[in-house]
């Protein structure tokens, strides 16, 4: 019996450029599906680059309709005003996909890393490459997308292990 593909929606959060890309998942077998950046105006309000970024997240899954969503983790910047902006960036990429009612789930950027390259300290240009190694068929026009690419394969590698666990942790609760 054939599984279906699983689609997943990576996002790598910014308030500038909020990267994502969509890959289809069926058991350990990646597809590319598509991939991108919302930009917001560098020189309207905060309100408004919220607003924009709301709206671009809600375009992207009105139209790739994804079944699970992967978004990075926000690091700590040495600006505190800059790490509070993205924090808000990051929160509308976790609201956005809540709200479409897709789960969510979170991933760090040395597990990114480690999951895509082996190395949870890489280079950008190291996930960009081994990205395009794992889909060749992507074409990540910005880091930003290419990272987001890389937070979707690093869902679809942990999502299966996830639901090992709590396929047992149930099992293991019925035979008591």
């Amino acid at each position: 019996m054939a599984t279906a593909p699983i689609r997943i929606l990576g996002i790598d959060p910014g308030l500038r450029r909020t990267g994502w890309g969509v890959i289809a998942s069926v058991g350990t077998r990646l597809s590319f599906v598509a991939c991108g950046c919302v930009r917001t105006t560098d020189s309207a309000g905060l309100a408004l680059r919220l607003r924009e970024l709301h709206d671009g997240l809600a375009d992207v899954l009105a139209t790739w309709e994804p079944d699970e969503v992967a978004v990075e983790e926000t690091f700590v910047n040495k600006d505190p005003q800059s790490t509070l902006k993205l924090g808000q960036a990051r929160g509308v990429a976790l609201l956005a996909p809540a709200l479409y009612g897709a789960p969510v789930s979170e991933y760090s950027a040395n597990k990114v890393k480690k999951t895509v390259v082996g190395v949870g300290h890489a280079e950008k240009q190291q996930v960009e490459a081994m990205v395009r190694v794992l889909l060749p068929k992507a074409t990540p026009e910005t880091a930003d997308a290419a990272d987001a690419l890389a937070v979707a394969i690093t869902h679809a590698q942990h999502r299966g292990a996830a639901e090992r666990v709590a396929r047992f942790a149930l099992l293991a609760g019925s035979a008591r």
